[in-house]
């Protein structure tokens, strides 16, 4: 978790001068050690947010080099991720709550960028195959969905 949030504040530290090339690597390095720890750190909530900050810190450099579709990538990566895990049995119950809890945090950025930037492909996909999952879910009685937005 240290060399994470040292990594994550070197990329801040270079997002605010401006060096946004220097950012980008950093804030990549963070994310990919988010990933690889994100099962095996031992507090769950704590990888679940490091994922989500890693990914929200690319969106927000991304839509400052005026890439929103970069950006809107990275919003629904982590949010489709944080679906995935909250429906993967395999993973710890800790896990998984941390996810859900995440998820809703998520789904509002998606929703804000939305509405500023407007739609693309995969977060409109993203979004309809949410709602149907949910609709899924409910109707099943399955309501692990249920709550979660």
């Amino acid at each position: 978790m240290e060399h994470w949030k040292r990594t994550i504040e070197r990329a801040n530290s270079c997002f605010a001068e401006g060096e946004l090339v220097d950012a980008r690597e950093h804030y990549l390095q963070a994310l990919a050690l988010a990933q690889v720890l994100f099962e095996r750190w031992n507090n769950a909530d704590e990888a679940v947010a490091a994922c989500v900050v890693s990914h929200h810190n690319l969106a927000d450099l991304h839509l400052r080099l005026n890439q929103p579709e970069e950006s809107v990538e990275y919003l629904c990566a982590i949010h489709q991720r944080l679906l995935q895990t909250m429906q993967n049995p395999r993973l710890t119950p800790a896990l998984r709550e941390a996810a859900l809890r995440q998820s809703s945090k998520t789904y509002v950025e998606l929703l804000n960028f939305i509405s500023e930037h407007g739609e693309y492909p995969r977060s409109d996909l993203l979004l309809k195959s949410t709602v149907a999952q949910s609709s899924h879910a409910l109707s099943t009685g399955n309501g692990h969905y249920s709550g979660a937005h």
